[in-house]
């Protein structure tokens, strides 16, 4: 497999602009530290519509071989990221709020596949 360079600075760029959107979202509706992470599940889960959508809307408009990676691999890559999920519930359970802990660590998977089942679904019927 031959890596060319172009490739790894779309992936790149799009995750750092990934990244960015996330920080900025978390910006401007934080949660308390020892809270329910809304914002945080409300990352993962549109990331994963987005995700979805963004799947079907490639298979019928290939376009560009470097947008698939820019914006799947690398946008939305960085702006959704399973580390902060992880840290998050396990901050939950080290902190007693074992209840919180579960519901992220539940709510988090089921809702994100939920959303791209309905980010796929939603875009076959539009296109």
């Amino acid at each position: 497999m031959k890596i060319f360079r172009v490739d790894l600075a779309v992936v790149a760029c799009g995750g750092a602009l990934g990244a960015l959107t996330r920080h900025l979202v978390h910006l401007t509706f934080p949660n308390p530290p020892r809270a329910f992470q809304w914002t945080l599940l409300w990352v993962s889960v549109s990331g994963c519509l987005l995700i979805g959508a963004l799947t079907v809307w490639r298979e019928r408009h290939p376009g560009h071989p470097l947008v698939g990676p820019f914006l799947s691999t690398g946008f939305l890559g960085g702006f959704t990221t399973f580390s902060s999920y992880a840290v998050n519930v396990e901050q939950k359970f080290h902190y007693g709020q074992s209840g919180i802990g579960l519901a992220h660590l539940l709510l988090t998977p089921a809702l994100a596949m939920a959303a791209v089942f309905a980010g796929t679904a939603l875009t076959r019927r539009l296109l």
